[in-house]
C-alpha cells in the first residue's frame, strides 16, 4: 500500500512539474511527503543539511556560473558568436552543422540554455533563414547544440557526476565530449535533410526578415582574443588537467576566477564592476542551480524512506539492460514534459546512478548517459523556456519546432547511446 501511494506522490509531482509549478516547491514538497509516508520526516531535513554542506560541489559550480555573470557583463560573448558568424557564412550547405556547433561552444562558456539561446539566437536565426532556412528549422538548430554546457568542467552535471564518481569535471568532460558532439552533429545533419524536404515538398516559403536582423551593429568590430576570453578557463583546465601543460593544473573555482581577472584587463572594464557581478552570479547560482541540487537530495530522501530507492536497485541489478534503458529512458520522457533537464537528471544521478557498480556498469557512464538524456529531451520540448525564445525569434510557435527536431533529437539520442553502452 505504501508503495501504491508513492507512487501516485510521484505521479503528481510529474504533473506539477508538467503544468510549470516551481520545480524547487514541487521536488521538496514531494521528498516531504514521501518521508512522511513513511514516518520518516525528519529525513528531508537531514539531507538539506548535507546538501549545503557539499562544498566542493559549491565552490565549483558558484564560482562557474560568477564566470559566466562576468562573460555577459563584459560583452565577451558578443565577440565570441561575431567570430562564428563570419565562419558560418562561408558554411555554405552545412551552415546548420555549424550553427549548431557554435551554439554548442559558447553554451560552454554560458551554462544557462535560456541565455545562450538568447544570446545566440537572435544572431544566429536570422542568419540561418536568411540562408533560406526554413524558420522552424533555423530555431531548432540553436535547440540542437543546447546541451553543450556539459562541456564544461564546473557545470553542474558534471561536478555532481564526477563527485559521485570519486573524479574530476574534466574527466567527465573527457568521457562525454565524443558523444556529445557526435549527437549534435548527427542531429543537425538530420536538419539539413528535413530543410531540404521542406523546400522540396513546398513547406517552405521565404520568411521576411526585419531589417538588420541577424546583424551585429555598424560599428561592432569582433577582435579575435576577446573572442576566445571565454573560452580560456576550459583551455586552462584541459591542458592542466591533462599534463600538457602542468603549472595549469588547478581547481575549477582558481580557473573562473582567472578567467574573470583576464576579461576584466581585456575590455578594461572596472574592477568594482567585475566584483560585484562575479558575486552576484555566484548568488544566482547558489539560489537557482544550487537550489535545484538541495531540492533533488530532498526529493531523493523521501524515496529511500519509502523503499523506492532500495526497491528500484533490486530491480535492476537483476538486469543491466533495465538499468541502461532507465538512464536513456526515464531522463528524456520527464525533460521532454516539464522543459527542464536539470531537476531529473540530477534526481536520477544521486537516486540510481550512485549505485551503477551494483548493475555492473560504471558511475561515470550511466551518469553521462542520464545527463545527455536529460539535455537532449530538453532541447526537444516545446515548454522549455529556451525553446519559447527561439521560437519567438523565428516567428514560428513551439510546436512548429518541436515537430522538425523531434526525428533529429532522437537520433541525437540512440547516437549518445550507442557511444557511451554499446562501443
Amino acid at each position: 500500500m505504501t508503495m501504491l501511494i508513492a507512487a501516485v506522490i510521484v505521479a503528481v509531482m510529474v504533473w506539477a512539474l508538467i503544468r510549470k509549478y516551481e520545480t524547487r516547491m514541487v521536488l521538496i514538497a514531494g521528498g516531504l511527503a514521501l518521508a512522511c509516508l513513511a514516518a520518516d520526516p525528519l529525513e528531508p531535513l537531514k539531507s538539506f543539511s548535507a546538501s549545503m554542506k557539499q562544498a566542493k560541489i559549491f565552490e565549483v559550480i558558484i564560482s562557474c556560473m560568477g564566470f559566466a555573470a562576468v562573460i555577459k557583463l563584459t560583452g565577451c560573448h558578443t565577440h565570441l558568436i561575431a567570430f562564428f558568424v563570419k565562419l558560418l557564412k562561408k558554411a555554405g550547405p552545412f551552415v546548420i552543422v555549424g550553427a549548431a556547433l557554435a551554439t554548442m561552444v559558447v553554451n560552454s562558456a554560458i551554462p544557462s540554455a535560456a541565455g545562450t539561446s538568447a544570446a545566440v539566437g537572435t544572431i544566429l536565426i536570422p542568419l540561418l533563414m536568411a540562408a533560406r532556412v526554413p524558420a522552424p528549422i533555423a530555431a531548432a538548430t540553436i535547440m540542437a547544440g543546447l546541451y553543450g554546457g556539459n562541456l564544461n568542467p564546473g557545470h553542474v552535471h558534471p561536478t555532481i557526476v564526477a563527485e559521485l564518481a570519486g573524479k574530476t569535471g574534466v574527466d567527465f568532460v573527457s568521457l562525454v565530449y565524443f558523444p556529445l558532439i557526435s549527437s549534435v552533429v548527427v542531429a543537425s545533419c538530420v536538419l539539413i535533410g528535413l530543410s531540404y524536404y521542406m523546400r522540396k515538398k513546398g513547406l517552405y516559403q521565404d520568411t521576411e526578415l526585419e531589417e538588420g536582423a541577424g546583424e551585429l551593429p555598424a560599428d561592432f568590430k569582433p577582435n579575435i582574443f576577446l573572442a576566445i576570453v571565454p573560452l580560456l578557463p576550459l583551455a586552462i583546465l584541459m591542458l592542466g588537467n591533462f599534463g600538457y601543460v602542468k603549472f595549469l593544473k588547478m581547481p575549477v573555482s582558481h580557473a573562473m576566477i582567472i578567467g574573470a581577472v583576464i576579461a576584466m584587463l581585456a575590455t578594461r572594464t572596472g574592477p568594482g564592476s567585475i566584483t560585484k557581478t562575479f558575486f552576484k552570479g555566484m548568488g544566482d547560482a547558489f539560489g537557482s542551480i544550487f537550489g535545484i541540487i538541495i531540492a533533488a537530495n530532498i526529493f531523493v530522501a523521501g524515496l529511500k524512506s519509502c523503499g523506492i530507492i532500495k526497491a528500484l536497485i533490486d530491480y535492476m541489478s537483476g538486469s543491466p539492460m533495465i538499468a541502461k534503458a532507465a538512464s536513456v529512458v526515464g531522463p528524456f520522457f520527464v525533460a521532454v514534459l516539464s522543459g527542464s533537464g536539470e531537476a531529473a537528471s540530477i534526481a536520477f544521478n544521486n537516486a540510481v546512478s550512485a549505485h551503477a557498480p551494483q548493475f555492473g556498469l560504471e558511475i561515470m557512464n550511466m551518469g553521462a548517459m542520464t545527463v545527455l538524456s536529460g539535455g537532449i529531451g530538453r532541447s526537444l520540448s516545446p515548454v522549455a523556456g529556451a525553446m519559447i525564445i527561439c521560437a519567438g525569434i523565428a516567428k514560428v510557435s513551439p510546436i512548429a519546432v518541436t515537430r522538425w527536431i523531434c526525428i533529429p533529437m532522437l537520433c541525437a539520442l540512440a547516437t549518445a547511446t550507442f557511444i557511451l553502452y554499446v562501443l
